[in-house]
């Protein structure tokens, strides 16, 4: 396993910016044949955890969700791991994972949704798993009723992000 040990543990992530920082921090104790696996609401910031894996690790290609294409790999620009992003939500079985013919020996794969079929692909894997904070509103803003100003104020609330090595 790679030096995410040091990363074991909980901690409260202030902002967006925060959690791309996170990501870059990851992102430099990557190593090739290391599987992250995202879990947290939607909104919850694993994308833009993601984005600053991907800015420390050099690779080609703007970090977007992969929710329509399931899996986007994106070449090193260097010398380094390409990155496999993948958004298992719609996966099944862990034999549809698998079926995704990633070369996971050689990239780093952050996988979101990914935490029921892990095992069927790694022996070992780290977990991050961010639960999305509330600002205190007291607003239902999933609904829509709580108007911008509501939903931009949970937008930046703060996240907790739990950093565990699996199993």
């Amino acid at each position: 396993m790679s030096g995410l040990d040091a990363f074991v543990g909980e901690r409260e992530v202030s902002s967006p910016e925060a959690m791309e920082d996170l990501g870059r921090s990851l992102g430099a104790a990557l190593r090739p044949g290391d599987l992250v696996v995202l879990t947290g609401p939607l909104g919850a910031g694993k994308t833009t955890l993601t984005r600053g894996i991907a800015a420390s690790l050099d690779v080609r290609g703007r970090i977007q969700s992969p929710t329509f294409v399931i899996a986007r790999t994106h070449p090193a620009l260097g010398d380094g791991p390409a990155l496999v992003h993948v958004d298992a939500y719609r996966l099944g079985t862990d034999g549809e994972l698998d079926d995704l013919d990633i070369d996971f020996a050689h990239s780093v794969v952050v996988a979101e949704w990914a935490a029921p079929f892990a095992a069927a692909v790694a022996d070992t894997w780290w977990e991050v798993e961010i639960d999305r904070g509330w600002s205190g509103t007291g607003v239902d803003n999933a609904c829509g009723t709580a108007g911008p100003h509501a939903a931009a104020m949970e937008d930046a609330a703060p996240r907790q992000v739990r950093i565990s090595r699996r199993p």
